[in-house]
Order: structure tokens, then C-alpha cells, then sequence
């Protein structure tokens, strides 16, 4: 009876009934609407019947197609929703979502997008009451296949599409912050939502990602999906804290999987950058791990997917700048190298995991490429490092190269030589890369003996594209004040100060670097320049490592050796015992002349400058194939043969020790010709004569030799005697390392039978010491009885059986 009759009803109904007009077209009756609301407000006990009302119209009113006050209803609860914030709003919320399920529902797309403005309004309101059984599951599955719509019009499937979206930024803002709701970071929800977005990311590619960070977009901007999803994707990474990045970075992973992305590269870099944009700086490094995961689980993909993986790896080590190794930094380069190798096994045996993939000469192709992009984000990722951290890096990248002698198969490597030579390539390659920029203060602490020995044995090995790539690496870790752009090529320039170089005083710790680590240095300049395969690029870098060290590690004996060495190989390119060909013997001549050229500028001694100037006049008018400018071209100006030089057309050592000397210099090192020294590092080229070995042995012994027994009295030890020891060092030095030159020739060139006869010599020497040695050692076991004296005067042991002793009577029992 109450129902049938208005008057009866409950007041809450009259108050709704009351906001819908007669005539949909007319609106919402505003002055009703303000007397519900009041209402709502002053009784909010009633909110929740007066919601489930609303509810059952609207439910009736999309059944029977009168859309008209299906709009006024979500209109009025939009209304109530904003006024309203009471405790019993819960239930209310209830109703509402309940309605808008119905309109999501509907196939209209006017009622689908209309539920989800009225969905999204509500997302942005502040609720004072937590929820504890609201569930939003529905809402996510419904706002995904939204933005998947297929909908025949391209327009409302426009709308539709950025209504799917706007619905899941508004899911994403209601559920993120509320730990009482559903974990919206849930895979089950992620696995929904980010292929959603995604999806239309990339169905307007066209458009490039905007800026690091979200910015307001205008009206213009609103209107087109993709950049409504960017904004959308960007606000989602944004709040993500540091549990929730694997979930959220896992689906964009598979998504570009399952739609073969990688291969492009441009939308799957796209997106990691709007990823590592987005979230917060210190969890960059969970993503860089990974991407490194995701790439191990691809090992036996193509090696265009590889590549893929490895570009997004690159630009967002980039971005991510100094958070993107993480605390594991090693295990990112062991990663890296790791596919390094691998990508080396799969070009030499041209399969991947016994199956042939395309033919063979496009896969290497690829293999290159994948292998290319491996090193230069190995670099990319090495300059995000501080320099103690590098320092590691090189020592591990040095610590897999195959060393000859020392570990020269790798486990996974079949391949045999041709395996390792492609290796030791790709691997520094990649040193080169991560040397790249490196400025170190200490380089003493930097570049320890285990980096530095291995490296230099490499200079002497006979392959011409290894070499190069040491001495690229050398010269790289040597210049620090960006020296090394001015002498890219080889010449002679007549006045150094337009280069404009930056020479410092050289520090105490590079003063003991060079005392270390410059003969090894000198030797391998030396050698590298005595090998017949070196090029122009080898002589290139060559006069680049020699300048560098003049201004980066020179003190006043490191210049002199320096000279040293330079007319060093010009004797060497006019030695008639090398068999080195006409080409390398010009280019070492025009090597020598130009460092000389720069080396003399540098010291400033003018008559030093005006020696090597003569020479190089000369030159030019009588022998310009011994100048750079006419060797390290294009089509090199030599001649067939090289006649015999001599006189004004060499520098003359002599001259340069009297010029120097008069400035200072060390003259009695100067006038020492530069003869390189003979270490173990020879057994890594092959290099190393039996006569070397026996003559170190030789040395070792003759300083313990036990001959001179006489003991000399201690030597008073005074001011003066340390005095003489510090000004005589320099001498002693010379006059031990001449003794060894002597003992390393004689065993050179002695002949055979004076060796042997020598060795047999010591041989039974060293016999009649041990004989006098075991003798004195030797002896029967003691005796109670004494000794007996043999007619010779000699005592002699007498053996006595046990039973014949005489014991103490204390010793007896």
C-alpha cells in the first residue's frame, strides 16, 4: 500500500524520484538534486538505501532501454560520491560499483564509456573509512579488454580504447597506496594490465617518448591513446616500490617476447626507457638484472632477438647512470662476456643447440652485430662506474682472456686456435671500451702487475690486429688530459704550441709507475716496431704512446730512455740482420724522426731543436721516404730498395748526448745505446731461447756460489760510505746490467762444445762439494767403547756389540 501510494513512501524515495524529470532530454532537476544531497548529509544513515534505490532504477532503466535516465542516475551518484564523506559511505560505495558493473556490462559503448568516466571520478576521491572486502578484479579484467576493443567505427573504438585506459590509471590510483585492498601488483593483475597499455603504446608508435619525466598534456594530446597510455604507464612505474618492479617489468618482458619486438628494437627501447625514466632512481638497478636474466633465458635464441635485448641493455645502463650495475657489478660483466663467447662459439660451429638457423653467411652477419652491441654496452655500462670499480672490471675482463701457455683452450670452446684468437679479440675490444675515458690519479694503483703483464704479453704476439688493440688500450689508460685526438696521425710539426697539448708536472706516484713498469713499456715500443706484419695504424699508435708517455709520465730519465729508444730504432731500421721489408724499414725512420721532431720541442734545448731539424731538411731534399709525410699515405712514396744511410741524414747519438749534456742530462745513460731486456714474459710469444734460461741459472748460481770462504772483516759503516753508495748507484746499476748482457751472449753465441765444457766443469765441482758435505754429515751411531786410533793417526769408529758394552751401573736393571 505505502509503495502504491507517493504520499506513504519513505522520504529518501521521494527525494530520488523527485530528480528525474518527466523528459530525459531535460537533465537532472537541480533544485531536487540539492535537496537529496542535504538530505544525504544531514542523515547519513540513510546514504546506503538511498544508493541501492538509485541501483534498482538504474537497473531497470538500462533493461528497458531508456538510457536517458540511466545518464541522470550516474549523474546524481556522481553528486552524492563528491558531497558525501561520512563512515557509512562503504555501503553506499557498494551500490555504485555495482551500477557502474552494470553499465560496463552493457554493449553499448556510450554506457560502457559513460561507467567508466563515472568510475574514474570516484577513483580520484579520498575515502576517511578503509574497505576491507572491495574487490576490483572485474574492473581490471573489464578496463583491459576495453583497450583491447575491436569496434567496427575507428572513432568510438578511439573512445573506447582510452576509456579502458583511464579506467586502469583509475583502478591503479584507488587500489596502489590502500594496503587493505587487492595487491593490484599481483601478477595475475599485471599480467592485464601492462600488456594493456602496451598494446596501445604501440598502436601509435608514431610518436616518440616525450621526456624523462610525465608532463601535463594538453587538450590536443588527450585525444590520441598512445599518449594517454604513456602517461597512464609512466604513473603506474611511478609509484611502484621496490618489491613490486619484477612484477611490473616481467609482463612488458613477455609482451615483447610473444609479439616478437626485440628484433625492432625501437618500441622495445621505447618502452625501457619510459620504464627507467619513471621509476624511482635507486631501483634501476632490479631492472638492468632483469633484462641480464631475460637475456640468459634467450641464450639459444636468434641472435637478432640477442641484439635486441643487448640495445635495451645499452640505453638503459645510459640512463640509469651510476645506479644501474647494483651491488653486483661483476656478475653484469660476467653476463655479458659470457653471451660474448657465446655468440663467438655459435659463428664458428653455425649452429644454435645442434639446429641450423637461416644459412650461414647471414647469421655471421648477425653473430657480428649481436657481438658489436655486447661491447659497446659493456662500455656503456663500465662508464657509469667510479674508478675503483673500473680498475676491477679491467683486472676480471683481463682475468678471461686466453692467455697462451696459461689457459689456452676455453672449456666451451670446440673451436680449437681460431676460437681463442676470436675471443682474445672480442675481449679487449671490450677492455677497450671499458679503458675508454679512464683518468686515474695513481696509476701505480690502478694498473697492477696483473693487469699490466698479461696485457703487454699480448704486444707480442704475432697477430697484427691483437697488437693494435693493446696499443689502442695502452694509449687510452695513459692519457688523461685528452692529449690523444692531436696526435691521430704521424708528422712532422715545426712548432708544437698550435696543438696546444696539456702537459703536467709528473706526480710522485707516476714517477714510480715509470721506475716499475718503463722498461717493460720500452721493450714492447720496440718489438712491436721490429714486427713485419705492423702497418700504418700500428706506426700510428705507436708514435701516440711514445708522446703521451712524454707528457703524462716524464721526468728527466724517463725523457732521456725515451731518446734512447728512438735512436734505438733507427738502428734497428738500419740493422742488417733484421729481415724487415722496405716499407717497415722507412716507417720506423719516419717513427724515430718524428717523435725525435716532438721530443726535442718539448725539452726546449735549441741546439737539441736545431740538430733534428738538419736531419729532417736533409731528409727532405735527399730521402723524403725516410719523413711520415711521405710513408703513412695512402699509396706510400718508398723505394724498392734502401741504399745504405749514413752521415747527415741520421741523428747522430753521439751529437744528442753532447747537446743534452750541456743542459743537465744524464750523459753517460745517453751515450749507452738502448738494448731491450729479455724478461719471462717471452714464453708467451714463443720467443725464448734455451740459452736464456741456462744463462739466468748461471747467474742465480754464481752470485751463491760457495767458492770465496775467507770471511771478510765488517765494513764500517759511515757518512761517506752511504754517500758513495747513493752517487755510485747509477754506475753499479749499469756496470750489473752490462754483466748480464755478457752472460745472456756468451751463452748466445758461444759455441756448443765451450757450453758444455763450462756446465761439465761446474758439474763436477758441485759433485766434489757434496762428497766433502756428506762426509762431514754421515757417520756411524755413537759408541760407548770409544774410538780406536788406526796406525795412519786417523781416528776411526768402532762398531761394538750390544752385548759387550760396558753400562753405567745406574743405567742397569
Amino acid at each position: 500500500v505505502c509503495g502504491c501510494c507517493g504520499a506513504l513512501r519513505p522520504r529518501y524515495k521521494r527525494l530520488v524520484d523527485n530528480i528525474f524529470p518527466e523528459d530525459p532530454e531535460d537533465g537532472l532537476v537541480k533544485a531536487n538534486m540539492e535537496k537529496l544531497t542535504f538530505y544525504a548529509l544531514s542523515a547519513p544513515e540513510k546514504l546506503d538505501r538511498i544508493g541501492a534505490y538509485l541501483s534498482e532504477r538504474l537497473s531497470r532503466d538500462v533493461a528497458r532501454h531508456r538510457y536517458g535516465y540511466v545518464c541522470i542516475a550516474m549523474e546524481a551518484l556522481d553528486q552524492l560520491l563528491m558531497a558525501c564523506h561520512c563512515q557509512s559511505i562503504n555501503l553506499f560505495v557498494e551500490s555504485f560499483l555495482k551500477m557502474v558493473r552494470k553499465l560496463l556490462e552493457a554493449d553499448k559503448p556510450n554506457l560502457q564509456i559513460l561507467g567508466t568516466n563515472s568510475f574514474v571520478k570516484f577513483a580520484n576521491i579520498e575515502e576517511d573509512t578503509p574497505s576491507y572486502h572491495r574487490s576490483y578484479d572485474f574492473f581490471v579484467s573489464r578496463f583491459s579488454e576495453m583497450c583491447h576493443s575491436n569496434y567496427e567505427d575507428p572513432d568510438i573504438r578511439t573512445k573506447i580504447r582510452m576509456a579502458g585506459i583511464k579506467g586502469l590509471q583509475g583502478v591503479v590510483r584507488k587500489t596502489v597506496n590502500d594496503e587493505l585492498q587487492a595487491n593490484i601488483w599481483d601478477p595475475q593483475h599485471m599480467d592485464k594490465i601492462v600488456p594493456s597499455l602496451l598494446f596501445n603504446l604501440q598502436s601509435g608508435e608514431g610518436t616518440e617518448s616525450r621526456s624523462p619525466s610525465p608532463l601535463q598534456a594538453s587538450e590536443k594530446e588527450k585525444e590520441s591513446p598512445a599518449e594517454l597510455t604513456e602517461r597512464c604507464f609512466r604513473e603506474l612505474l611511478g609509484r611502484a616500490a621496490y618489491g613490486n618492479i619484477k612484477n611490473a617489468v616481467t609482463p612488458v618482458l613477455m609482451h615483447l617476447d610473444n609479439h616478437s619486438l626485440w628484433e625492432g628494437k625501437t618500441f622495445a627501447v621505447r618502452c625501457f626507457k619510459i620504464i627507467m625514466y619513471s621509476i624511482q632512481s635507486q631501483h634501476s638497478h632490479l631492472v638492468i638484472q632483469q633484462l641480464l636474466g631475460h637475456l640468459d633465458a634467450n641464450s639459444k635464441s636468434s641472435a637478432t632477438v640477442r641484439a635486441g635485448i643487448v640495445e635495451v641493455l645499452l640505453e638503459a645502463a645510459a640512463i640509469a647512470a651510476s645506479g644501474s650495475v647494483g651491488p653486483t657489478v661483476l656478475e653484469v660483466f660476467n653476463t655479458l662476456l659470457r653471451h660474448l663467447r657465446l655468440s663467438v662459439d655459435y659463428e664458428l660451429t653455425g649452429s644454435y643447440d645442434c639446429t641450423n638457423i637461416g644459412t650461414k653467411i647471414i647469421k655471421e652477419h648477425e653473430e657480428r652485430q649481436l657481438q658489436e652491441a655486447v661491447i659497446r654496452t659493456i662500455g656503456s655500462f663500465a662508464n657509469t662506474l667510479p674508478t675503483y670499480q673500473r680498475s676491477e672490471v679491467m683486472l676480471f675482463i683481463m682475468g678471461k682472456i686466453p692467455i697462451p701457455g696459461v689457459h689456452p683452450t676455453l672449456p666451451s670452446t670446440g673451436s680449437g686456435p681460431e676460437g681463442n684468437r676470436m675471443i682474445q679479440v672480442m675481449l679487449l675490444k671490450s677492455l677497450r671500451q671499458v679503458t675508454c675515458g679512464f683518468q686515474t690519479t695513481n696509476m701505480l694503483t690502478a694498473l697492477p702487475n696483473s693487469f699490466l703483464d698479461p696485457l703487454l704479453s699480448f704486444a707480442l704476439l704475432e697477430d697484427a690486429e691483437i697488437r693494435l688493440l693493446v696499443l689502442e688500450i695502452l694509449v687510452s689508460l695513459i692519457d688523461r688530459h685528452d692529449n690523444l685526438p692531436k696526435f691521430s696521425t704521424i708528422s712532422i710539426i715545426s712548432d708544437i704550441s698550435v696543438l696546444k697539448l696539456k702537459v703536467d708536472k709528473c706526480s710522485r706516484q707516476d714517477n714510480l709507475f715509470m721506475k716499475k713498469h718503463a722498461q717493460h713499456l720500452y721493450r714492447h715500443i720496440y718489438l712491436c716496431s721490429k714486427e713485419q706484419s705492423s702497418v700504418q695504424p700500428h706506426f700510428e699508435k705507436l708514435y701516440t704512446l711514445l708522446a703521451l708517455i712524454s707528457m703524462e709520465l716524464a721526468n728527466e730519465e724517463v725523457v732521456v730512455d725515451l731518446i734512447r729508444v728512438a735512436l734505438a730504432l733507427q738502428d734497428l731500421a738500419l740493422s742488417s740482420e733484421e729481415t724487415l721489408p722496405v716499407y717497415n724499414r722507412c716507417a720506423v725512420h719516419a717513427l724515430s724522426s718524428a717523435y725525435l721532431n716532438l721530443i726535442s720541442q718539448l725539452t726546449t734545448v735549441p741546439a737539441f731543436c736545431q740538430h733534428v731539424h738538419e736531419v729532417i731538411e736533409m731528409r727532405l731534399k735527399e730521402s723524403p721516404y725516410l719523413l711520415p709525410e711521405d710513408v703513412f699515405i695512402e699509396n706510400p712514396k718508398i723505394p724498392k730498395t734502401l741504399e745504405k744511410l749514413e752521415g747527415e741524414l741520421l741523428f747522430q747519438q753521439a751529437k744528442i748526448t753532447e747537446v743534452l749534456g750541456g743542459s743537465g742530462y744524464n750523459t753517460e745513460r745517453l751515450a749507452t745505446p738502448y738494448v731491450p731486456q729479455f724478461t719471462d714474459e717471452d714464453r708467451l710469444s714463443k720467443r725464448k731461447s734455451v740459452g736464456e734460461t741456462i744463462s739466468l741459472q748461471v747467474e742465480v748460481e754464481s752470485r751463491n756460489s760457495p767458492e770465496k770462504e775467507e770471511r771478510t772483516p765488517a765494513e764500517e759503516i759511515t757518512f761517506e760510505t752511504l754517500k758513495n753508495a747513493i752517487v755510485d748507484s747509477v754506475g753499479v746499476e749499469e756496470q750489473e746490467k752490462e754483466r748480464r748482457r755478457q752472460v745472456v751472449e756468451k751463452f748466445q753465441k758461444a759455441p756448443f762444445e765451450e757450453i758444455a765444457a763450462h756446465c761439465g766443469a761446474r758439474a763436477t765441482m758441485l759433485q766434489s762439494k757434496l762428497n766433502q758435505i756428506f762426509e762431514i754429515t754421515i757417520r756411524p751411531p755413537p759408541s760407548p767403547s770409544g774410538t780406536i786410533t788406526s796406525s795412519y793417526g786417523q781416528t776411526q769408529s768402532r762398531s761394538v756389540p750390544v752385548y759387550e758394552m760396558k753400562f753405567p751401573d745406574l743405567c742397569v736393571y
